[in-house]
């Protein structure tokens, strides 16, 4: 009698859990994109400060601007270089998953990779607005306790996010949700080959376009975690952007 109840229970657990987590995970991830990335069209700054050995190595400065493009149901994504000054002036633009380097000195333009380093522990795509429920496929991986960007327990979700296609910035995520709340904690960033590239923290979140979001994400290098890159966000605006300014023909039209 005993071994059937058991028998009966475990089947029970078993049937009941893949449509739970798959419920959730659909769930979970679309309302952290939301706590990430504000629905309406806006620019922020992002200052990048990386250190080594915890003193400063390099520092630049950003400005962005990024509105969904409804038909791919992903962010496009306009950057300017503010700093350092050998390359003010200079672009990148992200359309879906491609992203394009222009030079206004030079009028040249290049596609580039979105895992190409741009400072520290940034890359490219790092610095792009990314709707992840909509580039990668998530399970629920389990529920942990895990330590925030300022060390504080957090009961969390962790998700396994695998890319849906080879264009996206990394192979694999390991994404930690706080319970309760959606808000995104840490994440781990992992090559096609299995190898932790890096691990963010986001973190100190603030009041932003009607919503709690992080202001800051510390990058922690996965082979030597003395190589940390601070990326800071500051003055979120929500902002009408002319779509030219996101199309590659409309780059040399791009003005303050």
């Amino acid at each position: 009698m005993c071994r059937n109840r058991i028998a009966l229970a475990l089947l029970m657990a078993t049937c009941a859990l893949p449509a739970l987590a798959n419920v959730k995970v659909e769930q979970i991830l679309a309302a952290s994109d939301a706590i990430r990335n504000p629905a309406v069209p806006f620019t922020i700054n992002i200052q990048l400060t990386e250190y080594r050995n915890k003193k400063v190595e390099q520092e630049g400065y950003l400005s962005t601007y990024a509105k969904m493009n409804p038909e791919r149901g992903q962010y496009d994504t306009l950057v300017r270089i503010v700093q350092p000054p050998r390359d003010t002036g200079k672009m990148m633009l992200k359309n879906g998953n491609e992203i394009w380097f222009y030079d206004p000195a030079t009028k040249a333009g290049m596609r580039i990779s979105p895992q190409q380093r741009l400072l520290g522990q940034a890359s490219n795509g790092d610095v792009a607005t990314v709707n992840l429920a909509r580039d990668y496929r998530a399970e629920l991986a389990g529920e942990e306790t895990v330590a925030d960007g300022e060390r504080k327990p957090r009961n969390s979700y962790r998700l396994k996010l695998t890319a849906n296609n080879a264009s996206v910035s990394y192979h694999a995520i390991d994404y930690w949700v706080e319970q309760g709340t959606n808000r995104p904690i840490k994440a781990a960033f992992f090559s096609e080959s299995g190898r932790l590239l890096k691990t963010a923290y986001y973190r100190r979140y603030e009041s932003q376009l009607g919503q709690e979001r992080p202001t800051e994400t510390v990058i922690i290098d996965g082979v030597d975690p003395q190589r940390v890159t601070v990326m800071r966000y500051l003055n979120y605006q929500a902002k009408d952007i002319p779509d030219a300014w996101l199309e590659r023909s409309g780059l040399a039209q791009v003005k303050d």
